[in-house]
Protein backbone atom coordinates (compact mmCIF):
# COMPACT_ATOMS: atom_id res chain seq x y z
CA UNK A 1 0.00 0.00 0.00
CA UNK A 2 1.33 3.44 -0.95
CA UNK A 3 1.38 5.94 1.93
CA UNK A 4 1.03 9.73 1.65
CA UNK A 5 4.55 10.32 2.99
CA UNK A 6 5.99 8.24 0.11
CA UNK A 7 4.59 10.53 -2.62
CA UNK A 8 4.21 14.20 -3.47
CA UNK A 9 1.70 15.96 -5.67
CA UNK A 10 2.91 16.98 -9.14
CA UNK A 11 -0.32 17.91 -10.87
CA UNK A 12 -3.86 17.16 -11.94
CA UNK A 13 -5.47 15.27 -14.81
CA UNK A 14 -7.90 17.65 -16.50
CA UNK A 15 -10.05 16.07 -19.18
CA UNK A 16 -9.79 13.40 -21.88
CA UNK A 17 -8.11 14.28 -25.17
CA UNK A 18 -9.30 12.41 -28.24
CA UNK A 19 -10.93 9.00 -28.32
CA UNK A 20 -8.01 6.72 -27.40
CA UNK A 21 -7.74 7.46 -23.68
CA UNK A 22 -5.22 10.29 -23.62
CA UNK A 23 -5.53 12.71 -20.71
CA UNK A 24 -4.65 16.38 -20.45
CA UNK A 25 -2.23 16.71 -17.56
CA UNK A 26 -1.44 20.03 -15.83
CA UNK A 27 1.76 19.61 -13.85
CA UNK A 28 3.80 21.70 -11.46
CA UNK A 29 6.87 19.42 -11.61
CA UNK A 30 8.15 17.61 -14.73
CA UNK A 31 9.97 15.01 -12.62
CA UNK A 32 8.26 12.21 -14.58
CA UNK A 33 10.30 13.35 -17.63
CA UNK A 34 13.61 13.86 -15.81
CA UNK A 35 13.98 10.58 -13.91
CA UNK A 36 13.41 6.88 -14.47
CA UNK A 37 9.86 6.69 -13.17
CA UNK A 38 7.62 4.51 -15.31
CA UNK A 39 4.43 5.32 -13.46
CA UNK A 40 2.31 8.05 -11.95
CA UNK A 41 0.18 7.68 -8.85
CA UNK A 42 -3.43 8.83 -8.78
CA UNK A 43 -5.50 9.51 -5.69
CA UNK A 44 -8.70 7.50 -6.31
CA UNK A 45 -11.32 7.37 -3.54
CA UNK A 46 -8.67 8.14 -0.91
CA UNK A 47 -6.29 5.41 -2.11
CA UNK A 48 -3.00 5.97 -3.96
CA UNK A 49 -3.08 3.84 -7.12
CA UNK A 50 -0.09 3.53 -9.51
CA UNK A 51 -0.64 3.65 -13.28
CA UNK A 52 2.09 2.89 -15.79
CA UNK A 53 2.72 5.56 -18.40
CA UNK A 54 2.35 4.21 -21.93
CA UNK A 55 3.46 7.48 -23.53
CA UNK A 56 3.32 11.24 -23.10
CA UNK A 57 4.06 14.39 -25.03
CA UNK A 58 4.38 17.96 -23.90
CA UNK A 59 1.92 20.65 -24.99
CA UNK A 60 3.62 23.47 -23.06
CA UNK A 61 5.96 23.89 -20.11
CA UNK A 62 3.12 23.06 -17.71
CA UNK A 63 0.81 20.71 -19.66
CA UNK A 64 1.21 17.34 -21.33
CA UNK A 65 -0.92 14.68 -22.94
CA UNK A 66 -0.53 11.38 -21.08
CA UNK A 67 -1.58 7.88 -22.13
CA UNK A 68 -1.88 5.49 -19.19
CA UNK A 69 -1.68 1.73 -19.58
CA UNK A 70 -5.17 0.21 -19.56
CA UNK A 71 -6.94 3.50 -20.30
CA UNK A 72 -7.92 3.05 -23.94
CA UNK A 73 -11.20 4.91 -24.40
CA UNK A 74 -12.43 8.43 -23.82
CA UNK A 75 -15.07 7.01 -21.44
CA UNK A 76 -12.41 5.35 -19.26
CA UNK A 77 -10.25 8.52 -19.44
CA UNK A 78 -13.21 10.65 -18.36
CA UNK A 79 -13.15 8.85 -14.97
CA UNK A 80 -9.73 10.51 -14.38
CA UNK A 81 -11.08 14.07 -14.79
CA UNK A 82 -9.83 16.31 -11.94
CA UNK A 83 -7.86 13.48 -10.34
CA UNK A 84 -4.76 14.53 -8.38
CA UNK A 85 -1.48 13.08 -9.69
CA UNK A 86 1.45 12.18 -7.45
CA UNK A 87 4.99 10.92 -7.95
CA UNK A 88 7.08 8.58 -5.74
CA UNK A 89 9.45 10.63 -3.59
CA UNK A 90 12.13 7.91 -3.81
CA UNK A 91 12.44 8.44 -7.59
CA UNK A 92 12.44 12.23 -7.34
CA UNK A 93 15.79 12.14 -5.53
CA UNK A 94 17.50 10.35 -8.43
CA UNK A 95 18.10 13.59 -10.34
CA UNK A 96 18.01 16.67 -8.11
CA UNK A 97 16.37 19.71 -9.67
CA UNK A 98 19.44 21.85 -8.95
CA UNK A 99 21.37 19.90 -11.62
CA UNK A 100 19.93 21.87 -14.53
CA UNK A 101 21.45 20.95 -17.87
CA UNK A 102 22.85 23.90 -19.80
CA UNK A 103 24.57 24.05 -23.18
CA UNK A 104 27.87 24.62 -21.36
CA UNK A 105 27.35 21.24 -19.67
CA UNK A 106 28.33 19.61 -22.97
CA UNK A 107 31.82 21.16 -23.06
CA UNK A 108 34.27 18.28 -22.67
CA UNK A 109 31.92 15.73 -24.24
CA UNK A 110 33.27 13.60 -27.10
CA UNK A 111 31.40 13.71 -30.41
CA UNK A 112 31.03 10.48 -32.38
CA UNK A 113 29.34 10.20 -35.77
CA UNK A 114 27.61 6.93 -36.62
CA UNK A 115 29.37 6.89 -40.05
CA UNK A 116 32.77 8.51 -39.36
CA UNK A 117 33.41 7.50 -35.73
CA UNK A 118 35.22 9.78 -33.29
CA UNK A 119 35.24 13.42 -34.40
CA UNK A 120 36.66 15.26 -31.42
CA UNK A 121 35.89 17.03 -28.18
CA UNK A 122 33.38 19.82 -27.67
CA UNK A 123 35.58 22.78 -26.72
CA UNK A 124 32.83 25.40 -26.71
CA UNK A 125 29.15 25.96 -27.50
CA UNK A 126 27.86 28.86 -29.60
CA UNK A 127 24.32 29.61 -28.44
CA UNK A 128 24.33 33.24 -29.51
CA UNK A 129 21.81 32.53 -32.29
CA UNK A 130 18.72 30.38 -32.64
CA UNK A 131 20.89 27.63 -34.20
CA UNK A 132 23.08 26.40 -31.35
CA UNK A 133 26.40 24.91 -32.47
CA UNK A 134 28.87 22.55 -30.82
CA UNK A 135 32.41 23.80 -31.49
CA UNK A 136 34.53 20.68 -31.86
CA UNK A 137 38.31 20.33 -32.10
CA UNK A 138 38.42 18.18 -35.27
CA UNK A 139 41.86 17.29 -36.69
CA UNK A 140 43.36 20.47 -35.22
CA UNK A 141 40.62 22.56 -36.84
CA UNK A 142 37.38 24.03 -35.56
CA UNK A 143 34.32 22.06 -36.68
CA UNK A 144 30.85 23.51 -36.12
CA UNK A 145 28.18 20.87 -35.55
CA UNK A 146 24.52 21.89 -35.29
CA UNK A 147 23.14 20.92 -31.88
CA UNK A 148 19.82 19.82 -33.35
CA UNK A 149 17.68 17.07 -31.93
CA UNK A 150 17.26 15.41 -35.34
CA UNK A 151 21.05 15.01 -35.71
CA UNK A 152 21.72 13.71 -32.19
CA UNK A 153 21.02 9.98 -31.88
CA UNK A 154 22.26 9.47 -28.31
CA UNK A 155 23.75 11.31 -25.35
CA UNK A 156 25.60 9.26 -22.73
CA UNK A 157 26.21 11.59 -19.77
CA UNK A 158 28.18 8.93 -17.84
CA UNK A 159 30.74 8.44 -20.61
CA UNK A 160 30.40 12.07 -21.78
CA UNK A 161 29.70 11.02 -25.38
CA UNK A 162 27.29 12.57 -27.88
CA UNK A 163 26.48 10.35 -30.87
CA UNK A 164 25.36 12.16 -34.01
CA UNK A 165 24.20 11.25 -37.50
CA UNK A 166 25.65 14.06 -39.61
CA UNK A 167 24.39 14.77 -43.12
CA UNK A 168 26.68 13.56 -45.89
CA UNK A 169 29.24 16.18 -46.83
CA UNK A 170 29.19 18.17 -43.58
CA UNK A 171 32.70 17.06 -42.62
CA UNK A 172 34.12 17.96 -46.05
CA UNK A 173 32.20 21.20 -46.67
CA UNK A 174 35.17 23.42 -45.77
CA UNK A 175 37.84 21.33 -47.45
CA UNK A 176 39.13 22.68 -50.74
CA UNK A 177 41.60 21.07 -53.05
CA UNK A 178 44.92 22.82 -53.47
CA UNK A 179 45.91 23.38 -57.08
Amino acid sequence: MIRKEEVYKIGLFNKPHGIHGELQFSFTDDVFDRVDGDYLICLLDGIFVPFFIEEYRFRSDSTALVKLEGVDTSERARSFTNIEVYFPAKHADENPADEELTWESFIGFQIEDIHHGYLGEVVDVDDSTLNTLFIVNYKDNELLIPAQEELITDINPDKKVITVNLPEGLLTIDQTEEV
